[in-house]
């Protein structure tokens, strides 16, 4: 109702629109960009002297984030992901681009769609989600188990929160290409915009655009050893990047009311883990935060997917023996035992992390090291 009113009323010069309304605006558009028209969805309007004028850059946009990716449509089977709007510009984009076949998935059984039970068992090339499933705050479902399919190619989602879902996640470890929803989400807004305005922009500013949102918006994760100067260090890099710190062990105690120590003595390490899961999945899924981990948050290989999910990893090194001994941390019991922690942990910490920084100089400089390399994956993530 809210949003009928707010069309009626056509208070704006323009408007982009996203879902649940790609369809609902059409019916107040006195004109229809023809291509819009056979979509049959609509998420760019501009408002011509109360004439509402409507395009669909989404389209653009998708191709855009396909080509990014290196998805060849070309005599392919494409299973495309929910019923909405978005639907129906992927399904325009496939079949324009010369798609074999494409199926729509729905959890509901319809003459007009499969199933996923359904989908599953289907030969597709590739697969694109466009339905809200791992969006936030429900980051970390997944639709679609993609381990069935032997030929798949790519994986693409227009979800861009958080960067990476799960299906994205999954696809990146069968070796598979994959897409995300931010440079979709920028390519249909610069479209968007020479609607808006009346003017060319050029193409090269999508990824310039998308790296500087990824900066914004990202998560700075460190991962390594204890004591290796992970909270120290993100709290330096908060300062600097202008970003909330979040120290993940901090966090488990102040949930749980305990302290780290005694949770190991009375409930065991297995106990602690499962804490530490939930723990770094609830604060991970937000945004802008400069979180220090555990030294074995790397273990559980979901605690790693949630880290990547919204950011960039480093791994903050130290040599062996400028790592603390005791104390408060109830697995570095001696040297030797940091020396086979560091061995058994050095491969988990090297698949984590998207860049590693050698915490051997001043804190100054350390911290200078990461926020370089932050910024340096954030522009190569987008590039």
């Amino acid at each position: 109702a809210e949003a009928r009113r707010f069309l009626e009323e056509r208070a704006f010069r323009a408007i982009n629109v996203t879902i649940p309304y790609k369809q609902l605006v059409m019916e107040y558009c006195g004109e229809i960009d023809p291509a819009a028209r056979a979509i049959g969805a609509v998420n760019t309007v501009v408002n011509d002297g109360g004439v509402l004028r409507g395009w669909n850059t989404d389209y653009a946009g998708f191709l855009y984030m396909a080509d990014r990716a290196g998805a060849d449509f070309r005599g392919k089977t494409v299973l495309v992901l929910g019923t909405g709007g978005t639907q129906r510009t992927v399904c325009a984009a496939a079949k324009d681009r010369g798609a074999a076949r494409v199926l729509t998935v729905s959890r509901r059984k319809t003459p007009d769609t499969l199933t996923y039970d359904e989908a599953a068992r289907t030969d597709a090339h590739i697969v694109v989600n466009t339905t809200p499933a791992g969006m936030y705050p429900h980051n970390g479902e997944c639709l679609l188990d993609l381990s069935g399919f032997e030929h798949l190619e790519a994986v693409l989602d227009v979800v861009y929160n958080p960067f990476e879902t799960r299906l994205l996640f999954e696809a990146r470890r069968l070796g598979v290409r994959t897409g995300g929803g931010l440079p979709m989400l920028v390519a249909q807004a610069k479209y968007a915009a020479e609607y808006f305005t009346g003017r060319a922009i050029d193409d090269a500013v999508i990824p310039d655009i998308a790296s500087d949102i990824f900066a914004d918006r990202a998560n700075l994760v460190l991962v390594g050893m204890p004591s290796s100067g992970k909270s120290s260090v993100g709290k330096g890099c908060a300062k600097l990047l202008g970003k909330r710190f979040v120290d993940l062990d901090e966090e488990i105690e102040r949930r749980s009311g305990r302290r780290i120590p005694d949770i190991f003595a009375e409930d065991g390490e297995a106990a602690f883990r499962a804490l530490e899961r939930a723990v770094c999945a609830d604060v991970t899924k937000e945004s802008g935060l400069i979180v220090a981990t555990g030294g074995g948050a790397v273990l559980d290989g979901e605690n790693v997917r949630c880290m990547r999910q919204n950011g960039v990893v480093v791994w903050l090194k130290r040599p062996l023996e400028a790592l603390d001994v005791g104390g408060y941390r109830p697995l570095s019991k001696s040297t030797e035992a940091l020396r086979e922690m560091e061995a058994r942990r050095t491969p988990l910490y090297s698949a984590a992390a998207h860049a590693v920084v050698e915490n051997t100089g001043t804190f100054e400089q350390t911290v200078e090291s990461v926020k370089e390399a932050f910024y340096e994956i954030s522009r190569r993530q987008w590039a």
